[in-house]
């Protein structure tokens, strides 16, 4: 039988292992604010660097077009397949294309088009920029006289944001024409009944609150992807490059699921918005 000194030097071992991990958390978290502070200044003070910005928008945007499109296309299709089974339990299977359009351009539209980009872009931000700073590129910047943030940060933060929302339109749209293929093809309903639905579930106010949470889904994937490819040291290796990319995808898709329930309850609850 253990002594009781044993279990009691357990314990505090235990509470110090978490109280550990708790400071790094809130160590993590202002630094990353500090981080989309200060990105959010620089994006206004000269030089604007509209060819680097244009640059990631490219990057980011036009090349993230197919699998955001694919990607709301299947969506629709599983919303209305899904969402005709259970709502002809109910003898509401004609209402699939309110159901569709709903949950498309709230919800899966804005989350599945950030986590898609939290995938692609995020983890290739850190990566790119963990094997700068492996590398010393990042010192090389310092020594020259050239702000890290403003050369490297502000760019991917402002095409994030940017594009973000534009690749949440294109995949809401495809979204909401994959369900009318799915229901059409697979259910025989008359599609033009179905986009008159869709429609008339369609508010301005749900597309105000799409576009607000793409908008800081961008910002959160931008933040997370520099932050973790700015915080491997250069002895980590390619092994810390590879341990940063991972970590970046993970966090950013929990930080986008933690604001969109926190983006949900103040649209919806404080702000009454539809």
């Amino acid at each position: 039988m253990r002594k009781p000194a044993g279990i009691q030097s357990d314990l505090v071992s235990w509470i110090n292992k978490v109280g550990a991990h708790v400071v790094d958390l809130i160590s993590s978290i202002g630094s990353v604010s500090i981080l989309i502070f200060s990105a959010f200044i620089l994006s206004f003070r000269r030089p604007l660097q509209f060819n680097l910005i244009v640059r990631q928008l490219l990057l980011i945007g036009v090349n993230s077009l197919p699998i955001v499109l694919i990607s709301g296309l299947f969506t629709g299709m599983v919303l209305a397949t899904q969402g005709y089974h259970q709502l002809k339990q109910l003898s509401a299977e004609g209402t699939v294309g309110g159901f569709v359009s709903v949950s498309a351009v709230q919800e899966l539209g804005p989350i599945i088009t950030a986590v898609v980009l939290a995938g692609r872009i995020g983890a290739s931000i850190t990566a790119e920029l963990a094997t700068m700073k492996v590398t010393e590129q990042i010192d090389a910047l310092e020594v020259m006289a050239t702000d890290p943030i403003k050369y490297l940060v502000v760019p991917r933060f402002v095409a994030c944001t940017i594009m973000l929302p534009v690749l949440t339109n294109f995949a809401t749209v495809f979204g909401i024409a994959g369900g009318c293929l799915a229901v059409v093809g697979l259910f025989d309903m008359n599609a033009r009944f179905f986009l008159k639905q869709a429609s008339g579930y369609m508010f301005m106010s749900s597309v105000c609150v799409s576009l607000i949470k793409a908008t800081a889904f961008g910002m959160a994937i931008a933040t997370i992807g520099c932050y973790k490819g700015l915080s491997v040291s250069p002895n980590d290796g390619a092994e810390g490059v590879g341990k940063m990319t991972t970590g970046s995808a993970v966090n950013s898709i929990l930080a986008i699921l933690v604001i969109d329930f926190f983006l949900n309850h103040l649209l919806y609850t404080i702000l009454g918005m539809k």
